[in-house]
């Protein structure tokens, strides 16, 4: 989609808290608009969000609503960069003034500010900054040069200034221990200190800001690089801050009996690595003071502050489905998406779709359509959608970008706008769940909506109304209580229809302290474009090993009898069906099938049922034994390739590779329950073709018939 030259884009954006509710819940709608002024506003619930032609057709309808009908929007900038504050209020240095802290640059070529200490009376303020990789302070008109030449990048410093008010003077320090490498420390050794005159009585302080200065009155993140151990003496009175307390938290824990302590904003990266780091742990539970350290950066951004808009309470008989609010303005418009679960004590359907909400969090504004990815190539041709993403770096990054020093994104949010997460944006994900979507409607079977997020939060309570589980395209990211209330789930006879790919794959953290945003470290292999650091491959908010669930003992073959196999992007295509199912205990699958020349899903969006990403039988990776192969896909371009984790060393694949391929499983679990699974992300996209009237609808029509049935699967033939 290209842009006109006269054609000035997005303007309008939106977000909304939370993103699944109850029906008679409220929820928030904050708004922006780079064109200021009145827009029409409408509830709308989402049945299709996918326009495009192979799909069924957009679709949705209004619903009637305590909205306004119109309401105004201004321009509400977004303002990133990480930072922390400890209130200094009510503190008073008559005669000696004095912080210390560690610092390691990752950026050192920028401009940027370490720290800051402000007086609030005098507007006096001190700045440790670093230009170019040299380091100063700047106090008023002074500005002092703690040493010539520029830090290293990557590499701790120990900073000390000191303030002797009542003989007039400055001095700074700076210095750092010998690393790993006697090479790289040939110019890096010893102390240099420096001094200067100063003319201050007393400094009657206010606020102490890391990673950042006041600005305007208002904290700003202004740094990329790590802090650690940070001090001050005020006088007689020491205060030290231990940044390895409260690891999932926004404190900056006070370690003395003053109780100063502070906070951190915009999410920065904990869990990281400090100066003392030794390497002889790699878990920071087990000497969390090696851990004392935060990494900052000038893109973070948790939560974007919008004011409200305006809320609505829903109404308790609103029926559970994918909803959005609709901002429309001209031919500016933005549909806002949130998820609505039926009312407490209201009656369930036997059915629900997963929105797969984790998922939808580590995708949150990426940016691989442009900038590109192992996997994908670049696009010049894009939605206004990630068009604005393209020219908005200030909207925060997802969890499959590096910020600008070259960390991984271990953090990400839904306190913003979600530019992806619009009905039609793009071809992962959410869009491709809406086909799902209108695919259960169709068969009117009857299903509510949950969302990932739902699961974390009540465990198995939000599973347990249900008998059948669907989930969304791509089901990827999942926290060990989501996994935990699955495999409870199942094995109380839940039934599983798992219409996707590469599902249950990275493992995931929330915290309560940080509502909306989840972490992931990408540890110890898998498809990934960056991996953790040294060292930091547990996650600060649960101190759970981070990484693929494979490599933590439960790989997806136990819960969904396959694991992902290989991906590529090129032309999907079909799937051979297995001659022996036919006669097998799962033949009533193929109930009304006729597949030509023994082939199935030969069409649909992107050429087939089988492609993007695809998924493997395999029990060496736990899928049970018993499980009936119904088809297989193994007819792929050479753009499908076999996954990172498979292998072992430098290997020459002969093509075919036995690896490559997407198998469509059913077998039986405890309790009378079972599991169906496509085996890959494009099964989305045959599923609508002739409306409705194909093979794959067929298929996925008849296992979802069967497991409403409460009836149990007989298991005397296993």
């Amino acid at each position: 989609m290209s842009k006109r030259q006269d054609d000035p884009g997005k303007l309008i954006t939106a977000y909304c808290e939370p993103w699944s509710v109850r029906a008679g819940e409220a929820i928030v709608l904050r708004a922006s608009s780079h064109a200021p002024g009145p827009a029409d506003l409408a509830l709308v619930r989402i049945s299709c969000g996918d326009p495009t032609k192979a799909g069924p057709g957009f679709a949705e309808e209004v619903v009637a609503s305590d909205l306004p009908a119109s309401v105004e929007l201004t321009d509400q900038p977004l303002l990133p960069g990480s930072y922390g504050t400890v209130d200094l209020s009510s503190l008073t240095a008559t005669s000696l003034l004095e912080f210390a802290l560690d610092v390691l640059l990752t950026m050192p070529g920028d401009r940027q500010t370490v720290a800051s200490v402000e007086d609030n009376e005098s507007g006096w303020q001190a700045t440790l900054v670093a230009v170019d990789g040299v380091l100063s302070l700047h106090v008023g008109d002074t500005q002092l040069e703690l040493r010539s030449q520029p830090l290293a990048s990557h590499r701790w410093y120990h900073v000390r200034c000191t303030f002797d008010l009542a003989a007039g003077s400055l001095q700074t320090s700076i210095g750092t221990k010998p690393s790993a490498s006697p090479g790289r420390d040939l110019f890096e050794s010893g102390r240099c200190v420096a001094k200067a005159n100063i003319d201050l009585d007393s400094v009657h302080l206010s606020t102490l800001v890391l990673g950042g200065w006041i600005e305007n009155g208002r904290p700003t993140g202004d740094f990329d690089g790590r802090i650690g151990q940070p001090s001050m003496q005020i006088d007689d009175q020491r205060l030290k801050w231990d940044l390895h307390q409260d690891m999932g938290g926004r404190s900056i824990v006070e370690a003395g009996p003053n109780q100063r302590h502070g906070e951190l904003h915009q999410l920065p990266a904990r869990g990281v690595t400090g100066s003392t780091w030794d390497g002889d742990h790699q878990r920071w539970t087990d000497a969390p003071e090696q851990w004392n350290a935060v990494h900052f950066h000038k893109d973070d951004l948790y939560d974007a502050g919008w004011h409200e808009t305006t809320n609505i309470t829903l109404p308790d008989d609103l029926p559970s489905g994918i909803y959005a609010f609709r901002l429309q303005a001209g031919d500016q418009s933005d549909r806002v998406p949130f998820f609505v679960r039926p009312a407490v004590q209201a009656p369930t359907k036997d059915v629900a779709l997963l929105m797969s909400s984790a998922t939808y969090i580590a995708y949150a504004n990426h940016r691989m359509l442009f900038d590109g990815a192992d996997f994908i190539g670049t696009r010049t041709r894009l939605r206004p959608e990630h068009d604005y993403v393209r020219s908005h770096p200030e909207l925060g990054r997802s969890m499959y970008e590096k910020h600008p020093d070259g960390s991984g994104v271990m953090f990400s949010s839904r306190l913003r706008p979600l530019l992806n997460l619009r009905p039609g944006a793009d071809g992962w994900n959410f869009t491709p769940d809406t086909d799902i979507n209108a695919f259960l409607e169709q068969t009117e079977v009857g299903h509510d909506v949950i969302a990932d997020e739902d699961v974390h939060a009540e465990g198995l309570a939000a599973l347990a109304p249900y008998r059948v589980i669907v989930t969304g395209s791509h089901p990827e990211y999942w926290s060990t209580a989501m996994l935990d209330a699955l495999v409870e789930w199942q094995r109380g006879g839940g039934r599983l229809m798992y219409l996707g790919g590469n599902g249950f794959y990275w493992r995931v953290a929330f915290s309560d302290d940080w509502p909306g945003a989840m972490e992931l470290r990408r540890a110890e292999d898998g498809v990934r474009n960056w991996q953790t650091e040294d060292g930091e491959n547990y996650h600060a908010f649960s101190g759970e090993y981070g990484g693929m669930w494979r490599r933590n003992g439960r790989p997806p073959n136990e819960v969904a009898g396959v694991g992902f196999a290989a991906q590529g992007f090129g032309r999907a295509t079909h799937f051979d069906v297995n001659a022996d199912s036919f006669s097998s205990r799962a033949a009533w699958i193929w109930d009304g099938v006729e597949p030509e020349d023994g082939k199935i899903g030969t069409s649909g969006l992107g050429g087939g049922a089988a492609g993007q990403e695809i998924d493997r039988y395999d029990t060496r990776l736990g899928s049970p034994g018993h499980a009936v192969v119904l088809a297989s896909a193994t007819k792929f371009g050479p753009d499908m390739v076999r996954t990172k984790e498979e292998f072992e060393g430098s290997v020459d694949v002969t093509l075919p590779d036995p690896y490559v391929r997407g198998d469509i499983v059913f077998y039986e679990t405890p309790g009378g329950g079972a599991v169906f699974s496509a085996s890959s992300i494009s099964w989305f996209g045959a599923l609508a073709r002739n409306d409705y009237d194909n093979d794959i609808a067929q298929i996925t029509g008849n296992v979802l018939r069967r497991f409403v049935d409460p009836e149990p699967f007989p298991l005397e033939e296993l």
